[in-house]
């Protein structure tokens, strides 16, 4: 019986997780892709003064349906279009003594625009800006299809794993087997973002992105 109990006990301990674990080869793989961006993201907005509030928001909103009217006529579809921003501010008179005098309104309205033809959108701003937007604070340049890349890349990354995982126990004198796990790592690149500018007349370079994958393979290794 003694003999029995000691063999189960070697027996447990040889197919123990601790065990498993020791049988287990885990590597990294990782892919990129480099693509140009397709769609950018602009704000533009109108910032109107006026000594009332009403005089402020009847000024802002005729420039803001110019604007708007500008867009539509270089292609913009409305879906892509969307108020961002919209605010109504006190001015005061400051700098002096006394009591802070009330100079007017301002009325700042902000759109977010996304322009499906990198290459039109000097032009776009050009005429947004003629028919009234007076502000611009920012861009992004945005890859579209992200999610059909990145699984591209994943594929790729998978199998980097794989290879360097036979290359390691070919060169250990052992065996792949199945695999055990699979994590990736990290996130996507986000949009990259463009400092702020006011001028619809400066060339824009969109350069690339850069898509990268990375995932932590573990395999058994077989007997």
């Amino acid at each position: 019986m003694r003999r029995i109990l000691i063999c189960m006990t070697l027996l447990a301990a040889t197919l123990s997780p601790a065990h498993a674990l020791d049988r287990l080869v885990t590597v990294t793989g990782e892919a990129t892709i480099a693509v140009p961006p397709d769609t950018a993201m602009i704000r533009i907005g109108v910032t109107s003064l006026g000594k009332s509030a009403r005089e402020a928001s009847d000024a802002n909103a005729q420039k803001m349906q110019a604007v708007l009217g500008a867009l539509k006529a270089n292609g913009i579809a409305d879906k892509d279009v969307q108020t961002s921003r919209l605010s109504l501010q006190p001015q005061y008179e400051t700098g002096k003594g006394g009591p802070a005098r009330l100079l007017g309104f301002q009325v700042t309205n902000q759109l977010t625009v996304r322009i499906h033809d990198i290459g039109a959108m000097p032009n776009v701003l050009d005429k947004a800006i003629a028919a009234g937007a007076n502000e611009m604070s920012g861009i992004e340049f945005i890859v579209s299809e992200q999610s059909k890349l990145l699984d591209q890349v994943r594929d790729e990354a998978i199998a980097d794993a794989h290879r360097k995982a036979e290359l390691y126990v070919k060169a250990a004198g052992g065996k792949l087997g199945p695999v055990v796990s699979i994590a990736e790592e990290g996130a996507p690149s986000p949009p990259r973002p463009i400092a702020a500018m006011r001028a619809a007349a400066v060339p824009v370079a969109p350069g690339e992105q850069t898509l990268r994958a990375v995932v932590a393979v573990s395999y058994e290794l077989a007997q």
